[in-house]
């Protein structure tokens, strides 16, 4: 039995494609028992975020899991090959290490990754998908996130325009779980505000954009609601944290708009981010006393003070994960001499208790016990190395000088002895 990971994920297929093998949490546990039913899989564990789906198996036929993967989604299955990579055993625990640290996240080194692995894990283990050896590994791969999350800068700084609106925004909300936030636009970097704030929990996260469907499907699946473009200038004053990033040759928020919002505020602040090229927010509206607004520029300041930091983290992140990875698969190769070791383990305590009771049959019957402790110990012995002993005297050229090392190497041998 191997373990395997099959996945789709940013680095492979557009949103478009991403979204059609997605699993709601719901579907999670029918979904890993259909699995195991419908392929020759005897574990398995699922994961699905906004950026990837995974499946982490140990089977004994790891290329009939695209198969299932595309059926279960009513797709053909060339609809999705072309974006779909597989890792065998190796590959397959190198890879969960990293997207559990945070290397193979759209922004390097982001935390909310190692949560949802741990939800993945849960669910398996509920589900009774989850078996000895991905359950080892699902402990291995916290163990060494949990490493290299403490050990490296891996997380320390800010390295995308999305996490430093967060991040500007955290400047003057002390708590954002307590604020209102509105996202304007729902393309790629909407998408990843959307991530980075609801991380946070806002009190309410909202979608405004252009067209509708569109908003309401990204806001699906953060939680949040949705605003039509037009409706913005009524509402404006009741969010306190403004992001936007749109195609629109035309600002979207003009200064008139954000004075009305700021007076329904009473002049409670708020922070706006424009992510956009051209503006989304009229320049004027720096002029107001109370918003803050941050536009491109600022970001980047603090997007390139932190890349170089995590980057030199990457080099300290992937050694750990290296000798992680050789220790983890040393284990598993471990498990294959379970059966044999067993076995010797029984055939070795057959021998004892024939002996043992052949030893206090004579007790019983009034033999001296150190007689029969002496003839103990040398059939006990006798019967140990009897098999090594015929095995030996039975091979021939190389085998024999093979077998001959062999046991003296099993039994820490010299020779002369």
């Amino acid at each position: 039995m191997q373990l395997f990971t099959l996945g789709i994920n940013h680095h492979t297929a557009p949103l478009a494609v991403r979204e059609q093998v997605a699993f709601q949490p719901e579907q999670l546990p029918q979904a890993l028992n259909d699995l195991m039913r419908a392929k020759p899989v005897r574990e398995a564990a699922i994961l699905s975020t906004c950026n990837r789906t995974e499946l982490y198996c140990a089977a004994e036929q790891p290329a009939a899991a695209a198969d299932w993967l595309a059926e279960y989604h009513d797709l053909q299955v060339d609809k999705i090959t072309p974006y779909i990579y597989t890792f065998p055993q190796g590959d397959a625990v190198r890879h969960m290490f990293r997207v559990a640290s945070g290397l193979d996240s759209m922004v390097l080194g982001e935390p909310q990754i190692l949560g949802q692995m741990k939800l993945a894990a849960k669910t398996a283990g509920e589900a009774g998908t989850l078996g000895t050896l991905l359950g080892k590994l699902f402990q291995r791969t916290f163990a060494v996130a949990k490493e290299v999350r403490s050990t490296t800068a891996i997380g320390a700084n800010t390295v995308s325009m999305a996490a430093a609106a967060v991040h500007l925004s955290a400047r003057i909300f002390e708590n954002i779980a307590e604020q209102q936030v509105l996202l304007i636009g729902a393309g790629e970097m909407i998408e990843l505000c959307a991530a980075h704030f609801a991380g946070q929990k806002p009190r309410r996260l909202t979608i405004a954009n252009r067209t509708r469907e569109r908003a309401e499907a990204l806001a699906g699946r953060f939680q949040g609601d949705t605003l039509g473009l037009d409706e913005i200038d009524a509402r404006l004053w009741q969010y306190d944290i403004v992001v936007c990033s749109t195609a629109s040759p035309l600002p979207i928020i003009g200064l008139g708009m954000v004075e009305r919002a700021l007076k329904a505020r009473r002049h409670r602040p708020m922070v706006m981010v424009d992510l956009a090229v051209p503006r989304d927010i009229e320049i004027e509206v720096t002029k107001l006393d109370d918003v803050f607004l941050y536009t491109l520029d600022d970001l980047g300041q603090i997007v390139e003070s932190g890349i170089e930091s995590r980057q030199a983290a990457v080099v300290e992140a992937e050694a750990i994960i290296d000798s992680q990875v050789a220790s983890f698969l040393h284990w598993v190769d471990g498990r294959e001499s379970v059966p044999i070791i067993r076995a010797l383990r029984d055939s070795a305590e057959r021998a004892r208790r024939h002996e043992l009771d052949h030893a206090q049959k004579l007790l019983a019957r009034g033999g001296d016990p150190a007689r029969v402790l002496e003839a103990l110990s040398h059939g006990l012995t006798n019967k140990l190395l009897h098999p090594p002993t015929q095995a030996l005297n039975q091979a021939e050229g190389g085998e024999r000088s093979e077998l001959a090392n062999l046991i003296a190497r099993i039994y820490h041998l010299h020779s002369g002895e």
